[in-house]
């Protein structure tokens, strides 16, 4: 874990720290996924009220999942969060909107592959051509698509599989 390592290698002010999220977290991470999913996503349905979402965050992702990281800057506002669920699943990866293109993604990101011990997986909307991007730069490979009938949004969506070391792209398949 990063804990404790910023952006440069310095503990400056502005710096970035990626650490362990606690439950005292939780109205920030939910703050970030709510902001992040609006201005990346407009299209995405809402179908959770805000106090729904800070419920499930609260209650379920922060207490739940495998490991929750949050980056954070040297005054501890919180820039973005990523979730690891199971032994493999890359759950969430949220940036608050200002936050992007910055290295931050790709540092919580690193933080997830170094907790897993072999292929990552995650689901991503097939509209969602940032992210699908992102993902696609750091060596991940689309093996399905879906019509949408697994997500709450019933949107289309991809998964995403990454392998460490592997060179070659995985085969793809197509379904839905």
């Amino acid at each position: 874990m990063a804990e404790n390592v910023y952006a440069d290698g310095s503990t400056a002010p502005g710096a970035i720290r990626i650490r362990r999220a606690t439950a005292e977290d939780a109205e920030a991470v939910t703050r970030v996924f709510l902001d992040s999913r609006a201005a990346a996503m407009p299209y995405l349905p809402r179908v959770h009220s805000d106090a729904d979402t800070l419920a499930w965050i609260t209650h379920v992702v922060l207490p739940t999942s495998t490991a929750v990281w949050v980056a954070e800057e040297a005054g501890g506002a919180l820039l973005g969060f990523a979730v690891l669920a199971g032994d493999d699943e890359l759950d969430h990866l949220y940036l608050r909107p200002g936050s992007l293109r910055q290295g931050i993604g790709s540092r919580l990101l690193a933080e997830v592959r170094g907790a897993v011990d072999g292929p990552l997986n995650l689901y991503v909307f097939q509209r969602n051509a940032a992210a699908r991007a992102f993902y696609e730069r750091h060596g991940f490979t689309a093996v399905a698509f879906d019509d949408g009938a697994r997500n709450e949004e019933m949107e289309p969506d991809v998964l995403y599989r990454w392998v460490a070391g592997e060179g070659s792209p995985v085969e793809s398949v197509r379904g839905g």
